[in-house]
């Protein structure tokens, strides 16, 4: 059995799997459940642990697994926050890990995704258009709709658990919500992984290192060109 804090903690993070393809940041979670210090999330990961539910990936910022659900239907569950969905409505989505190996079985289905090039985790460069080169992914990684793959340069998303050198896979979209980790194509000439903000008249393009800073832009500067969806990492 889990407590009514840790099943808030292991939905919201298979819920944050699914939307953003990495686990949440401390940060993230301890506002999640409205918790006052981050000691309180490191005991509940503990727990989840102990009990088998997660596996924390060894060496990886931010890299949290799902290993399994608990048999609770919407019934039986402790009551979750609103800013939290149920376990029973998280199994409706296929589950996603917030890394996978380039390798996978080979029963598993693949994807051919064009990998455009490099695209800057610091100093935005410009995103190659190249679709001479395909990387393989696994279907279940990718939901619906068009996508397509990014090589990450430079460490400003390291906060993320994105570091140089990762794949990142990317839906193509030209909206998304606030918070969300996108491609953004500035003054169209380069793109940049970032973390999509608005204020003031403002988008925000944050970054995930306290090294760099956030780009504050006019909205006529910035076109979204596609969301994370997740990431493969090789080593």
């Amino acid at each position: 059995m889990l407590t009514r804090k840790q099943y808030e903690l292991l939905v919201y993070i298979d819920n944050h799997l699914r939307d953003h393809g990495i686990s949440p940041s401390f940060d993230e979670m301890k506002e999640a459940l409205n918790l006052k210090s981050k000691s309180g999330i490191h005991r509940l990961i503990t727990g989840l642990e102990e009990r088998g539910f997660i596996r924390r990936l060894a060496h990886r910022a931010r890299a949290l697994e799902v290993i399994r659900l608990p048999e609770n239907s919407d019934d039986d569950a402790p009551e979750t926050p609103n800013n939290v969905t149920s376990i029973a409505s998280a199994r409706k989505a296929p589950h996603r890990t917030a890394t996978v190996p380039t390798a996978f079985a080979e029963t598993g289905e693949a994807i051919s995704l064009p990998l455009y090039g490099r695209i800057a985790a610091g100093t935005p460069i410009e995103a190659l258009r190249d679709q001479s080169t395909m990387v393989q992914v696994p279907a279940a990684l990718l939901g619906s709709g068009d996508h397509y793959a990014l090589e990450v340069s430079g460490d400003s998303m390291i906060e993320a658990g994105i570091l140089d050198g990762d794949t990142v896979l990317i839906q193509r979209c030209e909206q998304a919500h606030d918070g969300t980790i996108v491609v953004a194509l500035v003054d169209d000439s380069e793109a940049t992984l970032k973390r999509l903000k608005r204020g003031r008249g403002e988008v925000l393009l944050e970054p995930a290192n306290a090294r760099y800073e956030t780009r504050a832009l006019s909205p006529d500067r910035v076109r979204i060109q596609g969301r994370l969806v997740g990431l493969l990492r090789q080593y």
